[in-house]
């Protein structure tokens, strides 16, 4: 198979484009191809597929094999993916969680996110579905954290053993923040995560603690900007995350 992998801000992705033919590979394979030891390595495996009435269709799969939740970097670089196959800058396409539009413009993406009519308090933590799951821990000083025991505490627990959770730990003031995050199906730390990113910022303006948009996050491996309007009846909409997304290289493997 010929195979493209990209990256956005660290989070990295073995892209497949599967116009003509979808593959129909086993978990096992998939789990296969994204080891970082034994494969091509990546924390995850995207396809873009035909879709009837959008630019393309965008299928997920973890490091684990399994099909998963939308992922927001990953969304990121399918749209970049797709301007590199010369489909155009700007796309409608369809992902497991519904309809986003994306734009592309000299290797940085603005991906339109999920609206969010909802933010739950979990004690003195968050919780909120930004097309994943995504428990959020205000932290004084995330760097200092073991994060995979303590992300893997909060992961295993009840309510989330048996789905799992991303758990995220982020610390700023104001418009700028910084942030780690643990996630499921990877099961350990990623570079970066944009359903992440998406819901650490919303979480920061929600709290009280960041009444601006934009909101500018850094991640362990790059910056990613999230913008939204906000309005009590509605929740978050117009959510737009935006950031760097590009091509490593491409390969071909049996």
């Amino acid at each position: 198979m010929t195979f493209h992998k990209y990256q956005g801000t660290g989070n990295d992705f073995i892209m497949i484009d599967g116009r003509q033919e979808i593959p129909s590979w086993s978990q096992t394979d998939i789990e296969q191809f994204c080891h970082r030891r034994f494969g091509i390595g990546a924390d995850g495996l995207i396809i873009l597929a035909p879709a009837e009435g959008f630019d393309f269709r965008m299928i997920y799969y973890n490091s684990d094999g399994r099909e998963s939740t939308m992922c927001g970097n990953g969304g990121r670089c399918i749209a970049q993916f797709a301007h590199d196959l010369g489909m155009g800058n700007s796309f409608r396409f369809i992902a497991i969680d519904g309809p986003h539009l994306a734009e592309v413009e000299a290797k940085r993406v603005r991906l339109q996110m999920i609206d969010v009519p909802t933010i739950e308090a979990r004690g003195t933590d968050w919780f909120t579905d930004t097309g994943s799951p995504h428990h959020v821990v205000l932290h004084p000083n995330p760097d200092e954290l073991n994060i995979v025991t303590a992300a893997r505490a909060i992961r295993n627990s009840e309510p989330y053993k048996k789905a799992g959770v991303n758990v995220n730990f982020m610390t700023g003031e104001g418009q700028n923040w910084e942030m780690r995050t643990y996630e499921r199906g990877v099961e350990d730390e990623t570079y970066s995560c944009g359903t992440g990113v998406t819901a650490a910022a919303l979480v920061a303006h929600y709290s009280g603690k960041a009444p601006l948009s934009p909101i500018h996050m850094r991640t362990k491996g790059g910056k990613l900007s999230l913008s939204f309007e906000h309005s009590p009846e509605k929740g978050y909409f117009n959510i737009w995350l935006e950031g760097p997304a590009e091509k490593v290289f491409e390969g071909f493997a049996k």
